[in-house]
């Protein structure tokens, strides 16, 4: 056996259960649900799935596949594209799998990320046939080190009837350790989560599991796939700037010291550009209590800014992940790992006062926004944890930019085409034209400030003649509307592929 393999599989009893990913692959039926470790492109199988894409060119064969959340190309891309997938949940990213539930040829759960492991003790996901994890190590006494992310790994693995493992040894051993497996009990039975701040460890380091259960262990050295982070642009760096001015107002005032609160950032190049801003910041000893630990976050460590990282996952780029992963001794004692019902717990979220900051799709005057369906049908890729976060921090911001498609889409509308997140849980929308912040505010007093501060030019006017109208159309009712127009803007959109009034069938 090769010493690496050796050194990582502590328990020796499952030395025998060594097999070809084809040959676990052939365990995997038709109709099966099938659960699989990795969030956000990391700490996912691979080699399995990629021996599944091969089965199914021989042989028809369709699996249900829940995750944390997404996963890199071998699951998403080439066993959706392969026709493998009959449901997918609780969330996705890549365009190849977006491409098959917008055709309909896969069924999509959306979910909030911490609901998930809820619905798999409930019996509604499930009953899982096999979980498919990645391991950094197996230790002596039985438990399963994940690799870069945790996700739903633990709830899985309590649930499934059986596992296989795939063993990464191309992940560091310095993996070991940074994990913190903290598993409720059912509801009912379930105390109070001891967690008092984001650097409080409740677990494990690892997934405890009966040896008896694991059928497969399958040897991989695939590398994570790399986020598909855009660097930041101009427009994102002003983002950036109002955002931090913000805070030093919340400081002027008293509500935040230098420190601030626990940030969260969402998954995503414009939240992560703005994580970035606070480089160059007067704000130090910063504590980031999130889902996915993100360049950004990475970058604030070395930069002295940020002294402690709690996620459930580790998405950076190819050049982030070679310089943190080859010296992941300089951040493991900056670092956990939790499981992704406690990372986005609410009452977790709401105890440790987090700032919350996630993107938009598009939001409307009143500051209700939609993070998933574009023009209301097609879907980007899911909720996520936003909502998660959202109704439950301190501060919950939502960030975009106020424009898509070169100018021809205004990110601010009369009306969400989709609504994930009310105005009820939406603090603070920031935009490269300006912030709102609507804490306390009525809804006419929101429009106001939304269609002031952060429509851009081109729709303002646009923007304003629809909401002075809907004002005398409704006798300035509580939250005016005109409902024949209030989706008018995708209706042009769909027919002239611009919401610019000037072309309007109207």
């Amino acid at each position: 056996m090769d010493p690496r393999v050796e050194k990582r599989l502590g328990l020796k009893q499952l030395v025998n259960n060594v097999v070809s990913a084809e040959e676990a692959a052939k365990l995997i039926s038709d109709g099966d649900v099938v659960a699989m470790s990795g969030f956000t492109r990391a700490g996912d199988a691979k080699v399995v799935p990629m021996a599944l894409v091969e089965r199914a060119k021989n042989e028809k064969f369709k699996i249900d596949i829940y995750t944390g959340a997404s996963l890199g190309p071998e699951v998403d891309k080439y066993l959706a594209e392969e026709g493998v997938i009959r449901k997918r949940g609780p969330f996705i990213a890549d365009p190849g799998i977006r491409n098959k539930i917008n055709s309909g040829d896969v069924l999509y759960v959306d979910a909030h990320l911490s609901h998930n492991a809820e619905l798999v003790r409930q019996g509604i996901i499930g009953p899982i046939k096999y979980l498919i994890v990645e391991a950094a190590a197996i230790t002596e006494d039985g438990l399963i080190i994940p690799t870069t992310s945790v996700g739903n790994s633990p709830v899985f693995a309590e649930y499934a009837e059986n596992i296989i493992v795939e063993l990464n040894i191309s992940h560091p051993e310095s993996l070991i350790g940074i994990h913190d497996i903290y598993v409720p009990a059912p509801q009912g039975q379930r105390e109070p989560i001891p967690m008092t701040d984001a650097k409080t460890r409740i677990g494990e380091i690892g997934i405890k599991v009966d040896p008896a259960k694991i059928k497969a262990i399958v040897i991989s050295e695939e590398p994570d796939a790399p986020s598909l982070i855009v660097p930041p642009d101009e427009e994102t760096q002003t983002m950036a700037n109002i955002l931090l001015d913000f805070f030093r107002s919340e400081i002027k005032a008293g509500r935040l010291t230098n420190k601030l609160m626990p940030l969260q950032s969402g998954v995503g190049s414009v939240a992560n550009a703005v994580l970035d801003g606070f480089a160059d910041s007067e704000f130090e000893d910063l504590v980031v209590a999130s889902e996915v630990l993100q360049d950004a976050v990475f970058n604030l460590i070395d930069a002295g800014k940020v002294s402690f990282a709690a996620a459930t996952s580790i998405t950076i780029s190819e050049e982030l992940q070679k310089k943190v992963y080859g010296n992941l001794e300089k951040y493991a004692d900056k670092l956990v790992l939790r499981p992704q019902e406690i990372s986005n717990h609410p009452e977790v979220i709401r105890r440790l006062g987090l700032i919350s900051i996630n993107t938009a799709l598009e939001l409307d005057i009143y500051g209700n926004v939609n993070s998933t369906h574009v023009s209301g049908t097609k879907m980007m890729n899911g909720i996520g944890g936003s909502g998660d976060f959202a109704r439950n921090a301190r501060l919950g911001i939502f960030v975009t930019k106020s424009y898509a498609k070169g100018g021809a889409i205004s990110s601010i509308v009369p009306m969400v085409s989709h609504v994930d997140h009310t105005e009820h849980d939406v603090d603070v929308i920031v935009t490269e034209q300006g912030i709102a912040d609507l804490r306390g505010l009525a809804p006419k007093e929101r429009a106001a400030l939304i269609i002031e501060n952060c429509a851009h030019p081109d729709f303002k006017e646009q923007l304003w003649d629809y909401y002075n109208r809907a004002v005398e159309a409704t006798g300035n009712a509580q939250t005016p509307h005109i409902l024949e127009e209030a989706l008018s803007w995708h209706v042009n959109l769909a027919k002239n592929k611009t919401m610019k009034k000037e072309t309007t069938n109207a």
